[in-house]
């Protein structure tokens, strides 16, 4: 396990090459001394383990980096990682509410397979008490905006301009471990680099934390509340959440999405990125050196940036 500091001088304990489940990362730690009040945290409420089909993807910016991306019509890394030797823009998984509920479906369907439809639906509704974490929330850690893309949009773009019109490449970078963290950051570089090769291809593996399938990125989180107040109990023919006698942090998983860009620009069109900007609210823990603004603040420099757009600001909620 290496230890380096990032940008916002943020400790990271991580492992190359591997999406670790959190058994194995347990063991990686153990191994390295380190020590984490959240990861070895004992008794743990049981929560489910669903699968979620994710097909839209999210980039969180402060006030600068929103002026930036402007300017720029698209997106840069704005300066060279200190936790990592390559320039990356980074990206995360959005997961809303109907994504939810078809992970839940999903879940019940494979649970109870001979359960009629009628069942089914009486126990839906679950899911949503665990997923609590950030990686679930509205809120934002890394400022008051957040523009949304269609994820297959995204790698059309970046095999454009990045690979000659070939598809990415995607592979399996590095399990990251922060103080309740943890991430599992999966690379995406254009065919003709070969500095990347000692990273393993992302495989469609069902053990896999994440693959990519169909246009879709695969999700199969392990801690999803961070916080736990609710434990999965799965009877004969019916799931639910029973409120835990008490509550427990843990930590909490995320899957980052990093495209090698060097010092290039990912462009889009200047309307298409105001089309899919919205306002989101500060949420906790904020990340050091993350400034936010009120919503008239923000409403006031979107309109500054792109005059005239015919549609309000919205916020994400």
């Amino acid at each position: 396990m290496e230890i380096v500091y990032n940008r916002r001088n943020s400790r990271e304990h991580f492992v190359r090459s591997r999406h670790l489940r959190l058994n194995g990362l347990k063991e990686e730690a153990k191994a390295a001394g380190l020590e984490s009040d959240y990861l070895f945290k004992p008794n743990i409420p049981e929560s489910p383990r669903p699968e979620f089909v994710l097909s839209h993807v999210k980039h969180d910016t402060d006030a600068d980096g929103l002026c930036g991306i402007s300017e720029d019509n698209g997106f840069k890394d704005p300066m060279k990682e200190t936790s990592s030797e390559f320039r990356l823009l980074w990206w995360s998984l959005s997961v809303g509410p109907d994504e939810i509920k078809s992970a839940e479906r999903r879940l019940l369907e494979k649970t109870y397979p001979d359960q009629k439809e009628e069942q089914l639906q009486m126990q839906q509704g679950f899911l949503e008490k665990f997923t609590t974490s950030p990686a679930f929330l509205k809120t934002s850690r890394l400022g008051s905006y957040r523009f949304t893309f269609p994820l297959e949009e995204l790698l059309e773009a970046y095999s454009k301009q990045f690979c000659s019109g070939a598809p990415p490449v995607m592979r399996v970078f590095k399990t990251v471990l922060y103080k309740q963290e943890v991430n599992y950051v999966v690379l995406v570089h254009s065919p003709d680099q070969d500095q990347f090769s000692d990273y393993p291809l992302l495989n469609d593996n069902p053990d896999t934390v994440c693959t990519y399938r169909d246009g879709c990125f695969i999700w199969r989180p392990e801690a999803m509340s961070g916080t736990h107040r609710y434990e999965l109990i799965v009877g004969p023919d019916q799931m639910e959440a029973q409120k835990w006698y008490d509550y427990e942090h843990y930590v909490w998983d995320n899957v980052s999405i990093a495209l090698h860009v060097e010092d290039k620009v990912l462009n889009f069109d200047a309307s298409r990125l105001r089309e899919n900007l919205k306002f989101c609210s500060e949420g906790y823990p904020a990340l050091r050196g993350v400034t936010f603004e009120d919503f008239p603040t923000a409403e006031k420099l979107v309109n500054k940036l792109w005059p005239g757009h015919p549609s309000p600001l919205e916020k994400d909620e």
